[in-house]
């Protein structure tokens, strides 16, 4: 059951998270959606789909692998001792992710710049593969893009290493990636047209707020745990 409500929050951070995604991928989006502007509505799909589902296999690989961090952490010291910690770190950054969707507060920026210089270093990977012609090209470029920093992908991740294992760390992130496709697929299909939308200041606060609720909630199910173990 917990597991569950891991994997259905995961993806609803996910969809809030579009405020967020509008901005950081929006312009991939809208560049694959505008390489097919001339084909069929059939192949467009096709190219936006297999970018997005590269894209969150690239996130469940990095949320497996920070899963089995937790897996060696919890081996450390007490099991639930360990989990609580991590659930407690998981809901203080899904806070902060919050605050940044709302845009009542940017640390996350620098969380980001973390990831900047290894992205420097895959990003042409990606570029060379620009303009994008076919489904094939679509997936590698999504398999490269889904490394992209990303203060959003990150908070997930911190959630992913409190999971405790490979599988549900990946499945966190493969829901939570789940949740940013019909969004990213509306804004491919619509060539962009509804970044305005997404990235209104009411629509960003909403989902800000909402995640800082859920932030709260998870912060709650941290403590109990921490509790219990000790």
């Amino acid at each position: 059951m917990q597991e569950q409500f891991s994997y259905i929050s995961a993806f609803l951070v996910g969809f809030l998270g579009v405020v967020h995604c509008a901005g950081m991928c929006g312009g991939i989006i809208g560049a694959l959606s505008l390489s097919q502007a001339a084909d069929s509505k059939v192949q467009k799909v096709s190219i936006l789909l297999s970018y997005n589902f590269a894209r969150i296999i690239s996130y469940a690989l990095a949320g497996g692998l920070m899963g089995s961090i937790g897996w060696f952490a919890t081996h450390w010291i007490d099991i639930h001792f360990a989990q609580g910690l991590l659930q407690l770190l998981a809901a203080l950054f899904m806070m902060a992710l919050g605050f940044y969707l709302s845009g009542w507060w940017f640390g996350l920026n620098r969380v980001e710049k973390l990831g900047a210089n290894v992205w420097k270093k895959i990003e042409p990977l990606g570029r060379r593969l620009m303009p994008v012609k076919n489904f094939r090209q679509a997936f590698v470029l999504g398999l490269i893009w889904g490394w992209l920093p990303c203060g959003m992908v990150y908070s997930v991740l911190i959630w992913s290493i409190s999971a405790g294992s490979f599988y549900q760390g990946a499945l966190i992130m493969f829901s939570f990636g789940l949740g940013t496709l019909p969004n990213l697929i509306l804004m491919g299909l619509f060539a962009g047209s509804l970044l305005k939308y997404f990235q209104h200041k009411i629509i960003k606060q909403i989902s800000g707020g909402m995640i800082v609720l859920f932030s709260f909630y998870l912060m709650f199910l941290a403590v109990r745990v921490i509790r219990q173990a000790v």
